[in-house]
């Protein structure tokens, strides 16, 4: 009777220790992404989303890592941080993800780095600028250079190469990135020996910037900083004209896909970015053939640091010899190599130290508005 008994709760503790998910446990090792699908910024999300699908299909085309397939659970979030937040709780608490690709924008990255970082999941944003996003913790990387560095460079063409030497800014007030991008931008241009003559702000959703530019006009500025998104640049850029104010406008990588969104009036504007889709590279060449062979569309540079960000975190599981986080996170902070936009190395902060490129918007021989590269700043 006593045998039967230990033999009954044996079977029991066997099955109930077998129920226990076990992170990359089967066949597969479950990564996550979280990405704006949806939204305000979804010509982002959508093509990050593809960026990183493709370099999971390489990878398990080739073996996948540890032996075994990657299985990546997508999470839409929005460009929501609340959204962003839930779809975090999901991956860690049902997929049991080892780690993520993911948040795309700043605000969103910056509200669940905390919480990644208590759980010790590999957190590695491919394009969240906003410099304090790594703070949390040695679980959180980033694959882009941060906002303090994108600011200056645009500051730096702006003074150097557009010989501008009075700047006005306008920026979202309510947004990470725009004012991060905004202050750095501010503290380069007075450095190398320019003017701030007006500094003018508005809130995320905002339609009429008419008074702002009724300031900014009246201040008599060489350069336009509009450190946003390509949407809410779209808008400002028409208004600007509309305004009679023909001097030219510069931004960071948020413009990215401004040549679809927005007419002649951004023409010979400028702005700072992670890659040129033009380069004379062979990494650019190959990943740029192979996305617009897949997807039907040039790769923007949100679409490179997302499968950037997807390699660096397989090699890092695969050099790590296992899925244990503080394996992989010790295995990632020593990358080293060159990717599609560029050589990633992480410095003490998890931050890479790398290049960025300043393009110029043109209007090619088919009318179809397009970017130029017009120079390269190195860190």
């Amino acid at each position: 009777m006593k045998n039967n008994r230990f033999l009954a709760l044996l079977i029991i503790l066997v099955l109930a220790v077998s129920l226990i998910p076990v992170q990359g446990a089967g066949g597969t090792i479950k990564l996550g992404a979280i990405q704006p699908i949806s939204g305000q910024v979804s010509a982002y999300g959508t093509q990050t989303r593809d960026a990183i699908m493709m370099a999971v299909q390489e990878i398990n085309a080739k073996g996948g890592i540890l032996g075994k397939k990657i299985e990546m659970v997508v999470e839409d979030d929005e460009a929501s941080p609340d959204k962003t937040m839930n779809a975090l709780k999901k991956l860690v608490a049902k997929d049991k993800v080892v780690g993520f690709v993911g948040a795309l924008t700043s605000k969103c990255s910056l509200a669940i780095t905390k919480y990644a970082q208590a759980k010790k999941v590999i957190m590695i944003s491919p394009s969240s600028t906003n410099d304090t996003v790594t703070d949390a913790g040695n679980f959180i990387f980033r694959a882009c250079y941060k906002d303090s560095f994108q600011g200056q460079v645009v500051a730096q063409f702006s003074y150097e190469t557009l010989k501008a030497k009075k700047a006005a800014i306008l920026y979202d007030i309510t947004n990470d990135y725009s004012k991060g991008l905004a202050t750095n931008f501010t503290e380069k241009f007075k450095a190398l020996g320019g003017t701030i003559v007006a500094t003018e702000s508005y809130s995320t959703n905002d339609k009429d910037f008419n008074a702002q530019l009724t300031k900014i006009k009246a201040a008599n500025p060489e350069v336009l900083l509009i450190p946003d998104y390509y949407n809410t640049v779209s808008l400002i850029a028409k208004q600007v004209r509309a305004q009679g104010l023909k001097i030219p406008m510069v931004g960071a990588d948020g413009w990215d896909e401004i040549t679809n969104n927005a007419g002649d009036e951004v023409l010979n504007c400028y702005y700072s970015n992670h890659y040129s889709p033009e380069a004379n590279d062979p990494e650019v060449k190959n990943f740029v053939k192979k996305f617009s062979a897949k997807y039907k569309i040039t790769p923007n540079a949100l679409a490179a640091l997302g499968y950037d960000a997807t390699y660096i975190l397989a090699e890092a599981i695969q050099k790590a010899g296992s899925t244990n986080p503080e394996k992989v996170r010790a295995a990632m902070a020593k990358t080293n190599r060159k990717f599609v936009t560029g050589n990633i190395k992480f410095d003490a902060n998890r931050n890479p130290v790398k290049s960025a490129v300043m393009l110029k918007i043109v209007k090619g021989k088919d009318g179809k508005l397009s970017t130029q590269f017009a120079g390269t700043v190195n860190p």
